[in-house]
């Protein structure tokens, strides 16, 4: 997996606009102008989360399929893995997060914006089933714009099918954290996001079902300027915690502590 999006020294901050250079986002990708934070890939965020060489990816199991005949989705889908060397949104795997044994599901909105389809539906609840079987703890890291619109109602199922497969994981039981990152937006807000014993939100989020600008048109109201913060969310008892990303990684290595899973061999 490649380090996209940056293609050369220089990129620009989406939130001032400011250029910035490779050297100045620094380990956590912050920009040093306004401080917000970059959207990481799928690779730099399990690199930053877990224990050094410990992540295993699963197989890969299921592949995007056009199955409505939507006018140029396969070319999207190829873009997208030219883009990001990854074949659909979502990375799985082992890993360890301070030597606690994990079950890693990472979003990446660099492909597609992260949007949930059926192939991301098979690999998540495939990677749900096996932490069940193992009795791991899982962390999910969201990174989504919602159900893909090239799939239509094949889209919206897989939100409950991931549900379904939550619950039966609740049963055995194993405790599951979900990390939502910018943006967690849309069906994947509204469904599995927030299904977690333990919710946290990367600090500067975005997290929300519709965006501002549909909600203005439809109700119509003014929303204040940190409508749908990760902060705003935490005041009104929708998450857990806010952590800010260089402390995310010891705050979910003392949350596995906490729970002393040691679960089942990850191996073979």
């Amino acid at each position: 997996m490649s380090h996209y999006p940056a293609t050369g020294q220089w990129t620009t901050c989406r939130v001032c606009g400011r250029h910035v250079h490779a050297r100045q986002w620094g380990t956590w990708r912050q920009c040093p102008y306004c401080q917000a934070w970059q959207r990481l890939t799928a690779k730099q965020r399990i690199d930053q989360l877990v224990d050094a060489d410990s992540f295993k990816p699963l197989p890969v199991v299921a592949r995007s399929q056009n199955q409505l005949a939507f006018p140029g989705y396969a070319t999207k889908l190829a873009q997208a893995t030219e883009k990001t060397g990854l074949t659909e949104a979502v990375v799985a795997g082992w890993a360890t997060i301070q030597t606690w044994p994990v079950m890693l599901i990472v979003m990446d909105s660099h492909f597609m914006m992260g949007t949930l389809n059926t192939t991301v539906s098979r690999r998540i609840m495939a990677a749900l089933k096996q932490a069940r079987q193992r009795q791991v703890p899982v962390i999910m890291v969201t990174a989504s714009g919602g159900a893909r619109m090239q799939e239509g109602i094949y889209a919206l199922v897989g939100m409950n099918l991931i549900l379904a497969e939550m619950a039966r994981l609740a049963a055995v039981p194993v405790p599951v954290i979900s990390v939502l990152t910018d943006p967690t937006m849309g069906g994947v807000s509204a469904s599995f996001a927030f299904k977690a014993d333990v919710v946290l939100a990367e600090a500067g989020a975005k997290i929300g079902f519709a965006g501002p600008r549909v909600i203005q048109q439809t109700m119509p109201v003014d929303l204040p300027a940190d409508f749908q913060s990760a902060a705003t969310l935490y005041e009104n008892g929708a998450v857990d915690a806010v952590i800010a990303r260089p402390e995310l990684r010891d705050q979910l290595g003392d949350i596995l502590a906490s729970y002393r899973f040691q679960g089942v061999s990850t191996h073979g």
